[in-house]
């Protein structure tokens, strides 16, 4: 009996017209047509969210690439670094075996005469930088390469590659004449012309660092960026390249994940509607490999470029700009 009365107080509140709370959603559900006509008006005049329950700010996605360019020369090295090479060169030049002409030369040639020549310049000394060799004769105690010594400087390394470079013997096996030696062509300055200049639009200038592409549009100076339309990051990213200044440009994408990102915020007014939409921007790699940027025509209102370092960056970009930036960029 006891179970039957509990099967009939079930099935009554199966098909009871009382409403029920769900848990999970915490909104009234009804199993009733007559119980949800009945209460409809009672459901529409509910009373709002709680107050603590913001309507998050509205934000339009962009999507940019930061291009650069990487270095094209190495660094260059601090003095104390050419003295250390320098000397590890002079010890192996000591402890090599003896340089045997015989194998590398034939007898009697212009080469082995050529090679005799300068030698004999050299003091006897192989190497052609290194200076003279005093390790077998009395000055051999004085032979360590003092502090400050010009030997080991990159100039002087370099006459001494040139002038060795000279031919000194014709290909008759003639000695030439010292004023008639053709001098081998210097090669060109670490320092381009562009640098001289300060041309920060050029790709030859700053070429032991590395430079970064940034325009000036309506809101300053920054990398090139547009709104995504029905795309992924690195579409976006390659359509604002190509739209903005890649028709004369030979670029490619190094990844497809951001490399960085900037967020700013959305300007609300006194009644918390808001004003000017908030922008989060993110950041695809790219390098260029060949070409320059042309802003002719694009839709994006760039009026100017530059292709900037680090430090120039620093000083050209807004400050919040930078320092969303700041995390992807090389130390040199």
């Amino acid at each position: 009996m006891a179970a039957s009365s509990r099967g009939s107080r079930a099935v009554r509140g199966i098909f009871s017209s009382s409403p029920t709370i769900c848990s999970r959603c915490a909104t009234t559900r009804f199993y009733s047509a007559a119980a949800a006509t009945e209460t409809k008006a009672s459901v529409t005049d509910a009373a709002p969210p709680p107050a603590s329950t913001k309507t998050p700010y509205p934000y339009d996605i962009r999507s940019g690439l930061v291009l650069t360019r990487p270095p094209l020369l190495t660094r260059t090295l601090h003095p104390f670094e050419n003295a250390y090479y320098f000397y590890q060169k002079r010890l192996e030049e000591r402890l090599n075996t003896p340089f045997i002409t015989s194998i590398y030369f034939k007898p009697d040639t212009a080469a082995q005469l050529d090679w005799s020549l300068k030698v004999q310049e050299r003091g006897g000394t192989v190497a052609k930088e290194l200076g003279t060799y005093h390790g077998k004769s009395s000055k051999a105690w004085d032979d360590e390469l003092k502090v400050g010594d010009q030997l080991s400087s990159q100039e002087s390394v370099l006459n001494s590659l040139l002038k060795d470079a000279a031919a000194r013997v014709s290909d008759d096996a003639e000695v030439i004449a010292p004023e008639d030696v053709v001098p081998v062509e210097r090669p060109a300055e670490r320092l381009s012309e562009a640098d001289k200049k300060n041309d920060v639009r050029r790709l030859d200038r700053q070429m032991e660092r590395t430079l970064y592409l940034v325009v000036k549009g309506p809101d300053g100076w920054g990398f090139p960026a547009d709104v995504l339309k029905d795309e992924n990051l690195h579409e976006g990213a390659k359509r604002v390249m190509d739209q903005a200044a890649g028709v004369n440009m030979n670029t490619w994408l190094v990844g497809r994940v951001p490399v960085a990102h900037v967020v700013q915020e959305p300007v609300l007014g006194k009644d918390g509607e808001v004003q000017k939409m908030g922008q989060k921007t993110f950041f695809i790699k790219g390098r260029i490999m060949a070409g320059q940027a042309d802003l002719k025509g694009n839709p994006f209102g760039y009026t100017d470029f530059k292709w900037l370092t680090r430090e120039e960056l620093e000083k050209e970009l807004a400050p919040e700009y930078f320092r969303g930036v700041r995390n992807m960029m090389a130390d040199r």
